[in-house]
């Protein structure tokens, strides 16, 4: 993993990690012992879900770079079904308060996609190669 994609991660994981934290004090709060666990539940599965995407969309971009945009929309469409496939499952659990764990999936999602739209906004990443400082210089058509 290259130092922007890493850089890119942290940059994603903490905030949702955060949020996720926040969720299950106030779960805890309300919804006891059971609410605080649906809640931390909730928030690690979507650091693993985005995490793997983002991890396997950086891999297909270096891999495959003309396959980059519908790799992102297939990628982020699955993840989006995953996610209710997953709260289908657990839709009547007793492990933990499934109220918590669909909000906080929610509200982990939606912190995942704005950090990761901050981080892309605040990475200097070029999009033009520069030159290899060979002392050849451009030439204009």
């Amino acid at each position: 993993m290259q130092s922007n994609d890493a850089r890119m991660l942290l940059h994603c994981a903490v905030p949702t990690a955060l949020a996720g934290a926040v969720a299950a004090a106030i779960s805890a709060v309300f919804a006891s012992g059971k609410g605080a666990i649906g809640a931390a539940a909730g928030a690690l599965v979507v650091i693993l879900f985005m995490g793997l995407g983002l991890y396997v969309l950086q891999r297909t971009a270096r891999s495959f770079p003309h396959l980059f945009q519908a790799m992102g929309l297939l990628l982020y469409t699955t993840q989006i079904l995953l996610l209710f496939v997953v709260l289908v499952v657990f839709r009547d659990t007793t492990l933990f308060d499934t109220s918590t764990f669909a909000f906080t999936l929610l509200g982990a999602t939606v912190v995942w996609v704005a950090a990761q739209g901050r981080a892309h906004l605040k990475a200097k990443i070029m999009y033009v190669e520069p030159s290899s400082g060979s002392g050849e210089k451009a030439s204009a058509t």
